[in-house]
């Protein structure tokens, strides 16, 4: 038995020992974790090896252009992993449309840290929706979630038939044994989880709590680089797969499976995550923030933030995503006589940032790690008073932003604000009030600055 639980060392007949990762972005992988378990040459053979059952798992429509699929040799087919289904609640893990007439989500928002509690929770009990955008159903828009963990889920597993959900951890570690292998994860790191994939999420070390991004719509990609060219942003190399690792496990468990916004439950009496062997390009990967490599202006004017973008789901409109992962972390800033943070403005993509480490240079006060900021669609935003005029009166020499780690997802879709988000997580009212004391400097004076 090669169990997922057990590290580094497992001996399974002769077989592989340590888990581990494969690099690449969108490669097609084969790994398996006893010797002979996947078959040469073929997808499906008549009888497979140790007696396994072969399986495709298809992210994509069978007649895609870039077909995602992957093919699995398990000890069962996922049939005998499913069951009679029972509906539970989630309440506070919600999908799109999800409008309430009493939030008003037009306005510039944040939040404080959701704070931990005494409460046991899990991935799923923990899961703090906060926005919603577009509709589940009808497969495009995003969810944006804070977790919280305090326990690993036992002998309990979950999948989403609505999403692949993008994981970045702001505190804790966690590990996510999947049924295609395992990926640990720490805060600067983030996980791809893809739509349909089974897996149990275990605490390493907390309390845990993070971000997530729930993606209705078509898979994430790296983006075009265009006149960039094969170098820096997010490197494909960078991206790690995990090895082949199974249980074979006969314990009373249970699966939980979101479909169209709805959470099931049904019952079974061994472990799911059974394939021995895998082949192909659908697949759970992690990537270390730490490695991307921002691009930027060297000489004046400060870019748009799309050209930090380390993700991005299209949507059927070209140039405009459904989500765009976008990284702000540090960096030189060189340019010239140039305002360096973001300046003011407004566009048609709904912007939410959080903040994983340090101090964001647009809002030294009041976005602290663990934080959270919406801007909608069409509404302005941008430095504060402090900000703009420490800018303003800068010497423009080489400046390094150190300690500084934050995200936004941005979709073209409006977001809208959950009731946990509107009445119970720690909005800060007077965040509107951080522009209030800009000061009109106008007085028609020619060359006045």
């Amino acid at each position: 038995m090669k169990d997922l639980d057990i590290a580094p060392l497992v001996q399974a007949d002769g077989g592989l020992t340590n888990p581990g990762y494969m690099p690449g972005f969108g490669n097609d992988f084969e790994t398996e974790a006893l010797p002979g378990a996947l078959p040469q040459g073929m997808n499906s053979p008549q009888k497979c090896n140790y007696g396994l059952y072969g399986e495709q798992l298809s992210g994509t429509a069978f007649t895609d252009v870039r077909p995602e699929r992957t093919w699995c040799y398990r000890i069962r087919p996922s049939v005998k992993h499913s069951h009679r289904y029972e509906r539970i609640d989630l309440p506070h893990f919600r999908s799109a449309p999800d409008i309430h007439p009493d939030v008003t989500s037009l306005g510039q928002y944040r939040w404080d840290p959701i704070p931990h509690t005494d409460e046991p929770l899990t991935w799923l009990t923990g899961m703090r929706t906060m926005t919603t955008a577009g509709d589940v159903n009808t497969q495009v828009g995003m969810a944006s979630h804070v977790y919280l963990v305090t326990q690993s889920m036992q002998d309990a597993y979950f999948f989403s038939a609505d999403s692949e959900m993008l994981v970045l951890p702001q505190e804790g570690r966690l590990r996510f044994a999947t049924e295609l292998g395992i990926i640990d994860l720490e805060p600067k790191e983030i996980a791809i989880i893809p739509r349909g994939l089974v897996y149990r999420v275990e605490l390493l070390d907390g309390p845990a709590r993070g971000f997530v991004c729930e993606n209705y719509g078509q898979k994430f990609e790296l983006p075009g680089r265009g006149p960039i060219g094969a170098n820096c942003m997010a490197n494909p190399r960078d991206f790690k797969a995990p090895v082949a690792a199974f249980e074979d496990r006969e314990v009373p468990s249970t699966v939980t499976v979101k479909w169209c916004g709805q959470f099931h439950q049904t019952k079974i009496g061994q472990s799911p995550l059974d394939v021995v062997a895998w082949h192909g390009n659908y697949a759970p990967y992690k990537y270390d923030l730490r490695n991307y490599c921002p691009v930027g202006a060297i000489l004046f004017d400060h870019p748009d933030p799309s050209i930090f973008t380390v993700l991005t789901a299209p949507s059927g409109q070209p140039g405009t995503a459904n989500i765009d992962f976008v990284l702000f972390r540090e960096r030189w800033m060189v340019m010239e006589d140039t305002f360096r943070p973001p300046w003011y403005h407004k566009n048609i993509m709904s912007e939410l940032m959080g903040n994983i480490y340090g101090e964001y240079d647009a809002k030294p006060q009041g976005f602290v790690p663990g934080g959270i900021s919406l801007h909608n669609m069409m509404l302005p935003h941008g430095p504060d008073r402090e900000a703009f005029e420490k800018a303003s009166n800068a010497n423009l020499g080489p400046d390094k932003l150190h300690n500084t780690m934050s995200f936004m997802f941005e979709t073209r879709f409006p977001q809208q604000l959950t009731q946990f988000a509107g009445k119970e997580a720690p909005l800060q009212d007077d965040y509107i009030n951080c522009w209030a004391d800009i000061e009109k400097k106008f007085d028609g004076t020619p060359g006045k600055k």
